[in-house]
C-alpha cells in the first residue's frame, strides 16, 4: 500500500504594503493567497514620523515573527524588505519582491529630494490612476486607490516619496542569499526600465517573472500574481 504523504504546510507570508502604507490595497490579494492554503499578515507602516528606509526598518524589524515565515513587499518597500532580509531574521525562509527596485526608480537626481519633499504637490487621482493602474483601472480599484490615498497624511507621503530617491540598496544584494521571487509588471509605467534590468542583474539567482500587468500588479492581478507566490513558496525547504 502507497503510503499517504501528508500535505506541503507552507510558512505564513508577512506583508510589507506599498507607498500608502496602510494594507487597504492588499485586500484582494490576501484573499487570493488565503484561497490558496497560505495565511498572510499585511505590516502597516506608521502613518507619522520619520518615514526614510532606516527609520521604518527600525520600526517594523521587531515586528517580524521568530518562526519560519516568507517576507513580501511590494513598490516602495521593496528597499524596506532587502534590508530586513539581509539582517537575518531568525524566522525568514523566503523573499517576494512585487514591482519593486534596488535604488531610486524614476531619473531624478538623489541631491532633489531634500528640496523639493516639503513642496511635492500629489498628482490628482485620475493621473495616479493612470501611473499605477492603466488599462487595469476600474470603478472599484479607483475607489480603493482613493480611500487609501486620503488615510494617509500628504507630508507622510512625499516623505516617503523623497525617500525612494535617496535609497540604494544594491550593496545589500550580494548578502541576499535566501531565495528570491521577483515579480515585474510588464505594463508598469511608473518604474524606470533600467531599474528594474538592473535589479534583475543583481539578483541572478532569484526566480523572475514578469506578469501582464500595471505598477499595481497585486492589486490588478491579484490572483495570476498569487498563483506565481504560492507555486514560488511550493519550491521552498521546510
Amino acid at each position: 500500500m502507497n503510503a499517504v504523504m501528508p500535505p506541503v504546510v507552507m510558512p505564513p507570508v508577512v506583508m510589507l504594503p506599498g507607498l500608502d502604507g496602510t494594507g487597504l490595497l492588499s485586500a484582494h490579494f490576501v484573499e487570493a493567497m488565503q484561497a490558496r492554503g497560505i495565511q498572510i499578515q499585511v505590516l502597516p507602516m506608521p502613518a507619522r514620523g520619520p518615514q526614510d528606509y532606516t527609520a521604518l526598518a527600525s520600526i517594523l524589524r521587531p515586528q517580524l515573527p521568530a518562526s519560519p515565515f516568507v517576507l513580501l513587499a511590494e513598490s516602495f518597500a521593496g528597499p524596506l524588505a532587502i534590508e530586513l532580509a539581509v539582517a537575518g531574521p531568525s524566522g525568514l525562509r523566503g523573499l517576494v519582491l512585487s514591482t519593486t527596485f534596488a535604488r531610486r526608480p524614476v531619473p531624478l537626481p538623489a541631491a532633489s529630494a531634500r528640496m523639493l519633499a516639503p513642496a511635492w504637490p500629489l498628482p490628482p487621482l485620475a493621473l495616479m490612476a493612470r501611473l499605477l493602474l492603466g488599462q487595469w483601472r476600474t470603478r472599484t480599484n479607483l475607489r480603493e486607490l482613493g480611500l487609501a490615498i486620503t488615510q494617509v497624511p500628504a507630508a507622510t507621503l512625499r516623505q516617503r516619496a523623497a525617500a525612494t530617491l535617496q535609497v540604494d540598496v544594491r550593496a545589500l544584494l550580494p548578502d541576499l542569499v535566501l531565495p528570491t521571487l521577483c515579480l515585474h509588471a510588464r505594463q508598469d509605467r511608473l518604474l524606470w526600465p533600467p531599474s528594474v534590468a538592473e535589479l534583475q542583474a543583481l539578483l541572478p539567482d532569484a526566480r523572475h517573472v514578469s506578469l501582464e500587468g500595471p505598477h499595481l500588479l497585486l492589486q490588478a492581478r491579484a490572483d495570476a500574481a498569487a498563483a506565481e507566490v504560492a507555486s514560488w513558496m511550493r519550491t521552498l525547504s521546510p
